[in-house]
């Protein structure tokens, strides 16, 4: 494969994914995730892998700025601290690492993000489940059919495709639009 017919399959999987569905779930994720940041509630964001690495990507764009000055906003990612990580990972379970943070981190009214490519991941879905039991709006970022997570989100954006490069290229975009909708909403 070429890299411009990598490039154009990429562009037309991100237009496919832009549809009137997921607009509307990507604008119920801004509306929640600014509602929860405005009261100075957490998000917590959490992947593993390279969505690990967005989650932090996430959290740098709303502690810091993405475009505009203003104050920093609540919001971390469970994947970043490695002393926390591999301690209870070693000590207990790396399917209980992310849900564990939330029982110190989460507040009812806060939001959880948990991205996962096939939605099947443990840890995220074992945070999701400790989030819904804090009273926290779960938002899930994940593949085609949303995998377990699904069923344990309030609001659940799919990417179209089963590709895990190709998902990780939609989720960019979307987590992008989202930070800049959500910056704007609060810093006006």
């Amino acid at each position: 494969m070429s890299l411009l017919t990598y490039l154009e399959d990429s562009a037309a999987l991100i237009r496919h994914a832009a549809t009137p569905e997921m607009a509307g779930q990507v604008d119920r994720a801004i509306d929640c995730i600014a509602a929860a940041l405005s009261a100075d509630l957490p998000l917590l964001v959490c992947g593993n892998g390279g969505s690990a690495s967005d989650a932090m990507h996430i959290a740098g764009e709303l502690v810091g700025r993405f475009l505009k000055e203003r104050r920093a906003l609540n919001c971390i990612a469970l994947s970043a601290d490695q002393a926390i990580i591999t301690a209870w990972s070693n000590d207990y379970s790396y399917e209980t690492v992310f849900s564990r943070q939330v029982e110190a981190y989460g507040r009812a009214g806060g939001v959880l993000l948990g991205l996962s490519t096939s939605g099947n991941s443990a840890n995220v879905i074992k945070a999701a489940e400790a989030a819904k039991a804090k009273g926290m709006t779960v938002i899930g970022l994940t593949g085609k059919g949303g995998g377990k997570l699904k069923d344990r989100c309030d609001i659940l954006i799919e990417a179209p495709s089963n590709s895990t490069p190709h998902i990780q290229q939609v989720h960019i975009c979307l987590y992008h639009y989202i930070c800049d909708k959500v910056e704007a909403k609060i810093a006006g």
